[in-house]
C-alpha cells in the first residue's frame, strides 16, 4: 500500500509541475503575439521612405557655362542636350565657374528644379587654359664664363 501511495503521489507532483509549465507558455504567447503584431504594423512604415530615396537618381550633364548668378545661386550650362539651369546652393565647387568654362555637373531633380550636387571643371579644359594664359618667353640663362 505504501508503494501504491508513493506512485500516486509522484504522478500527482509530476502533473502539477507539467501544468505550471504549460500555464506559463500560454501566458507568454499572447504577449509575444501582441508585440509581433505591433512590430509587423510598424515595419512597413520605413519602406516608402526608401522608395522615395531611390527615385532621386543623380544624373550627369556636361557643357559650357553660359551664365552664373551667385546672388540667385544658379548656373546655366549649354551642352549637347540643350541649355539647363541648375540650383547650386548646396553644390560642391572647387572654384567658381565663369562664363565660357567647360564644366561637368552632377545633379538631381527635385520639385521640378535641377539641384546640382557637384560642379567640376571638365578634364582637358585646364590644360587649354594654361596654354592660352601663360605663353611667357623666359630669357635664356647666361652661359657660364670661361676661365
Amino acid at each position: 500500500m505504501k508503494r501504491f501511495l508513493m506512485i500516486v503521489l509522484a504522478v500527482l507532483m509530476g502533473v502539477s509541475l507539467v501544468v505550471t509549465v504549460f500555464a506559463q507558455t500560454t501566458t507568454d504567447k499572447p504577449a509575444k503575439a501582441a508585440t509581433d503584431t505591433a512590430k509587423e504594423k510598424a515595419a512597413p512604415a520605413p519602406a516608402p521612405e526608401k522608395k522615395a530615396a531611390v527615385k532621386e537618381k543623380s544624373q550627369k550633364f556636361a557643357g559650357e557655362v553660359t551664365a552664373v548668378d551667385m546672388a540667385a545661386k544658379t548656373l546655366a550650362v549649354k551642352g549637347k542636350k540643350g541649355e539647363m539651369t541648375f540650383d547650386v546652393t548646396n553644390a560642391k565647387m572647387k572654384a567658381e565657374p565663369k562664363a565660357g568654362d567647360k564644366v561637368f555637373v552632377k545633379y538631381t531633380e527635385k520639385d521640378g528644379k535641377m539641384v546640382a550636387k557637384l560642379v567640376a571643371a571638365k578634364k582637358g579644359s585646364k590644360k587649354a587654359a594654361k596654354k592660352d594664359a601663360a605663353p611667357t618667353d623666359k630669357p635664356a640663362a647666361p652661359a657660364p664664363a670661361a676661365k
